[in-house]
């Protein structure tokens, strides 16, 4: 059963809610449940929170019982689920559209796409794009794999303020972006063909899935990403899940999400990693868990043997260590784990120079 449990609302920035007298942080989709308010009623679902979740630890507000049972529901016309049989099931108009349908793969513009292992990626991908080539409109595909709400990433707002994305669609049952998209596959084709993108971030949103097994993690949502990208015939390129000092050692180098996604798949790929040993990177001299790029690489090139192109392209992760933009991942600074910040900056380049390709 769903762990749900009423409370009451005593602040809303942040959003805060009172449970059996205890204060515990809260998250609201105002798109979805409407805005909430000091001294408002709701009911939330507690499970991350009580199970001490580094990502999604927060409650999440699933009725508001005060202000939220006079929702207007579906515009006109709109008939399409998402999140069909749930009670949060709420209509959309997608971005495949029968107009869509009737176009033939050749008439699909050749616009690449960049394949992410995790939202981490998101803004440094975003931002090396933007520095190879200035002003590059790029549109962020949103994939099931980890958090579904897609107001639910600071990244994209914050990219989308500083005009270093020019548009955001939730395909399958990731939701709330600027357009909806049934599948992964018609979100590429429909942004391939009329959404005006010179290329695509495709990936999921933040918090992602994971049971420490090789196959059961939100990662693998980057094998139906790739494997519908190039069944589109768009170029299609792979930003690696590299870490210098990730805990896990299974997350160390090159993560094994990206090792199974990379011999999983069913066509080539390219793979950009960054092109030298930052200052500051692990010898792998005297410890043999530590971390260079000899060795990231070594591991790259067995897992992608002949089949996959590894690419190797410049970073600049000083500049984008001051750009503003997010450099925290799980707790982990861009000077504590610069591996794992260079992989999508390089990525991001490469995305930029495979539009002028």
């Amino acid at each position: 059963m769903l762990k749900l449990r009423r409370g009451l609302v005593v602040d809303t920035d942040p959003l805060t809610v009172q449970i059996d007298g205890e204060r515990r942080p809260a998250w609201a989709d105002s798109a979805m449940v409407g805005e909430v308010a000091d001294g408002d009623e709701v009911v939330v679902n507690t499970e991350a929170a009580d199970l001490g979740l580094g990502s999604g630890g927060f409650d999440v507000v699933h009725l508001n019982l005060t202000r939220g049972l006079d929702g207007p529901g579906p515009a006109a016309g709109e008939h399409v689920m998402k999140l069909n049989y749930t009670s949060l099931q709420h209509s959309i108009e997608p971005v495949e559209t029968p107009e869509a349908a009737a176009r033939t793969s050749s008439e699909v513009a050749s616009c690449p796409v960049l394949v992410l292992p995790l939202h981490g990626h998101l803004a440094p991908s975003a931002w090396a794009a933007d520095r190879a080539r200035p002003g590059i409109r790029l549109g962020y595909v949103q994939t099931p794999g980890g958090a579904l709400p897609g107001a639910l990433s600071r990244d994209v707002a914050q990219l989308r303020e500083r005009g270093l994305l020019a548009g955001h669609v939730t395909a399958g049952a990731a939701y709330g972006g600027e357009h909806e998209a049934v599948t992964t596959l018609g979100a590429l084709y429909a942004a391939a063909r009329g959404l005006d993108w010179d290329a695509i971030l495709c990936g999921p949103g933040p918090g992602i899935l994971g049971s420490a097994t090789m196959y059961g993690h939100g990662g693998m949502a980057a094998l139906e990403s790739a494997h519908a990208a190039l069944a589109l015939g768009l170029p299609t390129l792979i930003s690696p899940r590299l870490s210098a000092s990730d805990p896990r050692p299974r997350h160390r180098g090159l993560s094994h999400h990206t090792e199974a996604v990379l011999s999983l798949l069913l066509g080539a790929v390219r793979v950009p990693v960054p092109e030298i040993r930052l200052a500051g990177w692990p010898t792998g001299e005297e410890d043999a868990e530590s971390v260079d790029m000899p060795s990231v690489l070594d591991a790259l090139h067995t897992v992608c043997d002949d089949r996959h192109d590894v690419e190797v392209e410049t970073v600049e992760l000083g500049a984008y260590g001051q750009s503003g933009l997010p450099t925290m991942t799980m707790g982990r600074t861009l000077d504590e784990d610069p591996l794992f910040f260079a992989a999508p900056l390089a990525a991001g380049r490469a995305l930029a120079v495979a539009v002028g390709e």
